[in-house]
């Protein structure tokens, strides 16, 4: 049963936001908002989980929004917001193929959900008579309004004894003003505007014919395209392109193999730590090697784009690009062999799970690749699985509280890998449990790091780290304490009791 009148309910959704949001920080509300949302799709009989993308998005959604709560940083509310594009986009359009399609729909739906919502009003009866037409009539008495104020401030500024007869006409405008809005909270009504605007994108949702259309129509398989030539010039072109692949291939699988096996023999097995701060062997080398493996699989797709793939003489080509695939998964593993001595010996930061995270979409993509090229798979069979592959791989590293598992990683680990108190000091207010470290705990730790790292930096010392949790530990319990019941998240929570309680 879908709801014929959406006007209700969006007024009556942009109030409960209001309620929710007004003076409060995200936490809870946000999680109870979104019920309601669900609820009101259930009782509309909404909700479909006919096959497998429907159901991909409904749970990255819920998961999202229930670990917004649970895990409660900014990179779990930014996943979420995609999680809710993306959802909203499946319930504008179901039956689509890829995931590509369904965030464009949803981010073009922003815009067109606001004036649908706009022609539902216009279009709504009062009485039994048009809404629309009352406010366009209205246009009457406004252009007169706007005329008779122009020239009032013209003959203001033309003559002066106008001017004194009218110089407490703005202040009599004001009053009035202030008796008709005085009770009247802006802020409240701006978050009802608010409101009111996530209301129409998560209700008033639009169709995307053009989307739709080259959505239905794309295929995972590839078409031949034949071409009719009668000299023959396609098949001669072919066979050069065939060469060129087979000569490129043959050389670069022959210099990456001896990469690969230098790479296995020194970062594998035999690496040695000398005390240098592995910037240029994992930053430099890092992003240097990444960006060769993008430009692979750029070859690869460029060569087997078109009708190699259904040359009959193709079978070689195809070893050879199979062993190149390898060659750079090999190369994506040796990354992640340098990024792992990055974190031996330096610990845990973003950019390096971030690292970790990318590597395994890597991992995925060149396999991706290999599929396409043995079963022939277009150009959206790629763009549509590794797409979906971002998404998954985002939605389940939102889930993870980041921020603690460093600061517990970066401490359990401070007598073998290098402690950047300036780094952990600053992680998010969670983590403030695995941060607060006695002053002879932090003195211990940093004389090991003094001996161990030798640099000459202005790095935060134990006494400045010290002061510097403390202060932070003060305005923690500060805003906790201010924070309502709505504001509530889960890891603040535990946070608070465990060093105030």
């Amino acid at each position: 049963m879908f709801v014929k009148n959406l006007l209700p309910v969006v007024f009556l959704s942009a109030f409960l936001f209001s309620i929710l949001f007004y003076k409060q920080a995200l936490g809870l509300n946000l999680l109870i908002f979104e019920a309601f949302f669900v609820i009101f799709l259930l009782l509309s009989k909404q909700l479909n989980f006919s096959n497998k993308l429907q159901m991909i998005c409904a749970v990255g959604f819920l998961l999202t929004a229930i670990f917004t709560v649970l895990t409660h940083s900014t990179f779990s509310y930014i996943i979420h917001f995609i999680a809710v594009l993306v959802y909203v986009g499946i319930l504008s359009y179901p039956f689509a193929k890829s995931i590509i399609n369904i965030f464009f729909i949803s981010i073009i739906s922003i815009f067109q959900s606001q004036i649908e919502f706009f022609r539902n009003i216009t279009t709504s009866k009062v009485k039994g008579k048009s809404l629309g037409k009352a406010i366009w009539k209205f246009r009457i008495f406004l252009i007169p309004a706007v005329i008779i104020f122009l020239f009032v401030a013209i003959y203001k500024a033309s003559n002066p004894i106008f001017d004194k007869l009218t110089v407490n006409l703005g202040s009599v405008f004001q009053n009035v003003f202030n008796l008709i809005f005085s009770d009247i909270e802006f802020l409240f009504v701006m978050t009802f505007l608010l409101g009111l605007l996530i209301s129409n994108i998560l209700l008033f949702r639009t169709k995307n014919p053009s989307i739709e259309q080259h959505d239905s129509g794309s295929s995972d398989l590839l078409i031949r395209n034949r071409k009719k030539n009668s000299k023959g010039f396609g098949t001669v072109s072919l066979k050069y392109e065939f060469k060129a692949a087979m000569f490129l291939l043959i050389i670069l699988n022959a210099i990456l193999l001896i990469l690969n096996v230098t790479d296995i023999y020194l970062v594998w097995f035999n690496f040695e730590w000398d005390g240098q701060t592995l910037k240029q062997f994992v930053h430099e080398g890092t992003y240097l090697l990444i960006l060769s493996i993008l430009i692979s699989i750029a070859i690869v797709l460029y060569f087997f784009r078109g009708n190699i793939n259904f040359y009959k003489k193709n079978k070689l080509l195809k070893k050879l690009s199979y062993l190149w695939l390898f060659q750079n998964a090999i190369l994506a593993i040796s990354v992640g062999f340098r990024n792992y001595w990055y974190i031996e010996y330096f610990a845990l930061a973003y950019k390096r799970i971030g690292v970790i995270l990318f590597l395994i979409l890597t991992l995925y993509g060149l396999y991706s690749v290999f599929v396409k090229i043995k079963k022939s798979k277009s150009g959206f069979y790629l763009f549509r699985t590794n797409a979906l592959a971002l998404y998954i791989v985002l939605v389940l590293s939102s889930i993870v509280n980041w921020d603690s598992f460093i600061a517990k990683y970066n401490f359990s680990h401070a007598n073998e890998a290098f402690l950047h108190f300036d780094y952990v000091a600053h992680l998010s207010n969670k983590s403030l449990p695995y941060l607060d470290k006695s002053i002879s705990e932090l003195n211990e730790i940093e004389k090991i790091q003094k001996e161990k790292f030798a640099y000459e930096t202005d790095f935060m010392n134990a006494n400045e780290y010290y002061s510097f949790i403390q202060s932070k530990k003060i305005a923690f319990k500060k805003n906790w304490e201010s924070k309502g019941f709505l504001s509530w998240n889960l890891p603040e929570y535990v946070a608070y009791n465990k060093i105030f309680k």
